[in-house]
């Protein structure tokens, strides 16, 4: 078993922000429904300042930046030299990145695609288009197709035509490939669980995801016949794992050498609280600038994206708890194993959609979806995991 030189912080239960997420949630979209309605200029203006390559906005610089906040604190938290620890406990660790990666996007995409594309899709529209970026390096004529989109002119920016619901496809497939790797500290302490072991199941997906996750997603959008941006991929995996992550590895290294490990605990890790949820909320406000008139048109569109979202966390959870009681895990270790597949990490998840299909699209409306119902439902397999305490041994 791994031991608890491992846990860096023992995490406090819900705090403020975490525990009133779905309401600042709400409050921020409140807040960008206003902004797009009252002042939209604003929203395009910061939308606007963005790295452009051949005429195509590719990275926005704001977006960047509140989504490198949204990363940095959860990836300094941990400590990869346990990782190597991992080996002494294989079968929840197993276990794990079985429902994490072999398990998790195949059901994400099956769910979502008989929701989205069958039983919802008279509500959303079988006509309704979204427009998202072209695909980075792609150069088409106006009227050409890709995949089920068309090439379009909107606002002098050649742009993809694609229909909707397969623009919330999209979303719930970069929900799928992201194992959660922040709050499901929350979820693990709050059951009860082996702290140690979600902490190096954090490091291991952290890790697994910088090789799987952009040949998963390119797998998955393209049989969704979706636009597959590998080169925005690539660089959106640099830009929101990998440089977070080396940031979070070289500043912990640097803190600990320099302040003490007692003193990043107790105190530098604790002005971080607060920072991820905050850059967070920043960026739901400009997302929901965009997305206002879709709401106001469309007020059910949230519950069509979040039925399937809710299924697959409910199911993916029960696979896993199923599992590990089957393999005869102890409860600390079944209980965290069985909530890291059902969590998801979407603030990769948003980061993702909104480089690659862009701030306005569907795709990333249905990633934050996934905020609005993260804590009620986890919340809910807290304590399904504590009534059945019971079932291991």
């Amino acid at each position: 078993m791994a031991t608890k030189a491992c846990i860096t912080k023992q995490p406090q239960g819900l705090a403020f922000f975490e525990k009133y997420l779905p309401l600042w949630v709400i409050l921020c979209i409140i807040a960008g429904i206003f902004l797009g309605k009252l002042a939209p200029e604003v929203a395009l203006y910061l939308d606007s300042l963005s790295i452009y390559v051949e005429g195509a906005p590719v990275v926005s610089i704001p977006i960047a930046i509140c989504l490198f906040f949204m990363m940095y604190p959860i990836m300094v938290k941990i400590d990869f030299g346990e990782v190597v620890k991992a080996s002494q406990n294989l079968k929840p660790v197993g276990l794990t990145l079985f429902i994490n990666w072999a398990i998790k996007p195949f059901t994400m995409y099956a769910i979502s695609l008989f929701f989205l594309g069958t039983l919802f899709l008279g509500f959303i529209g079988p006509e309704a288009t979204d427009l998202v970026k072209m695909p980075f390096g792609l150069d088409l004529p106006v009227g050409a197709s890709y995949g089920v989109g068309t090439v379009v002119l909107h606002e002098g920016v050649k742009m993809l035509e694609v229909p909707l619901w397969r623009s919330y496809l999209a979303g719930c497939i970069l929900l799928g490939i992201a194992p959660c790797t922040a709050m499901v500290l929350v979820w693990g302490y709050l059951a009860r669980g082996n702290d140690c072991h979600t902490l190096v199941m954090v490091a291991i997906n952290s890790l697994t995801m910088l090789f799987l996750y952009g040949p998963l997603g390119g797998f998955l959008l393209g049989v969704g016949k979706l636009p597959v941006p590998w080169q925005a991929l690539a660089l959106s995996i640099g830009i929101y794992v990998a440089l977070p992550l080396a940031a979070g590895y070289i500043s912990r290294k640097m803190i600990i050498r320099t302040k003490g490990e007692e003193w990043f605990n107790t105190s530098f890790v604790h002005l971080l609280t607060p920072i991820t949820i905050t850059a967070l909320l920043i960026t739901l406000i400009l997302l929901f600038s965009f997305k206002g008139e879709t709401i106001l048109a469309q007020p059910l569109t949230i519950l069509w994206i979040a039925i399937p979202l809710f299924i697959q966390t409910v199911f993916i959870f029960t696979l896993g708890y199923v599992l590990a009681k089957l393999l005869k895990l102890s409860y600390e270790d079944a209980a965290p194993s069985a909530m890291i597949g059902a969590s998801n990490h979407f603030e990769v998840a948003i980061a993702t959609a909104t480089i690659l299909f862009g701030l306005s699209s569907g795709t990333a409306l249905a990633t934050v979806v996934s905020v609005l119902i993260e804590v009620p439902v986890m919340l809910m397999l807290v304590r399904i995991c504590l009534r059945t305490k019971g079932w291991f041994s």
